[in-house]
């Protein structure tokens, strides 16, 4: 007599998790979208004219201070909000016009940053959840191996050793995954940070250059 193979798929699989692995979906689907939004809001925000400082630097030159300004205002990226932060101190001592666009990089490095906690909290806490379905499992499985007395049976076991195994994997997944999306984003912000850090210095070195 030939045995009956049993094929059981990944959703048949995680539904026999419990509670714990609809918490775990919804944590994945809220790490995916920031990665997805947060991916596209940086990627957009190292996107520059290549001859941006260039022109500005020719503005300043030429002493058309309005025409530089008016070239960053049109100009959707931190770096130009940066740089029109700048030219508006444009006058003052080279120190406080120095703070001045350190202070508005790093508040735009700040709006970078909007929702990577949350995906760092996600990739922390979900195999810790995950490890809370195991023990809740467990306790199942052994409170049903309690209440069957003697007449044990591993149809009476199955749903406590499931919820218990299913969602540790679970958690370590979502959480793996979401580390990932989080090491990337924040790879991308510190490149972002060191492209205002090279502007903001190009910047300085134009007012610091003889008239």
């Amino acid at each position: 007599m030939e045995a009956t193979e049993i094929k059981l798929s990944i959703l048949d699989l995680a539904m026999k998790g419990g509670w714990i692995m609809v918490v775990l979906a919804v944590l994945s689907i809220i790490a995916v979208y920031i990665f997805i939004e947060r991916f596209i809001v940086v990627k957009r925000a190292t996107k520059i004219d290549k001859s941006f400082m260039e022109r500005i630097r020719e503005y300043m030159k030429e002493g058309k201070i309005e025409s530089a300004t008016a070239l960053c205002h049109g100009s959707d990226s931190p770096i130009a909000r940066m740089i029109e932060k700048g030219l508006t101190r444009i006058g003052r001592p080279l120190s406080d016009i120095n703070t001045t666009i350190e202070n508005v990089g790093n508040v735009e490095v700040g709006k970078l940053e909007k929702g990577v906690t949350l995906l760092s909290m996600i990739a922390s806490a979900s195999p810790m959840i995950g490890f809370l379905g195991t023990v809740t499992g467990m306790i199942r499985a052994f409170y049903n191996m309690s209440m069957a007395g003697n007449n044990i049976d591993i149809e009476l076991l199955s749903s406590g050793i499931y919820e218990a195994m299913v969602t540790t994997v679970g958690g370590l997944i979502v959480g793996i995954i979401a580390y990932v999306f989080y090491t990337i984003i924040v790879a991308r912000i510190q490149d972002v940070v060191n492209l205002l850090e090279a502007k903001a210095t190009e910047f300085m070195d134009v007012l610091n250059e003889p008239a």
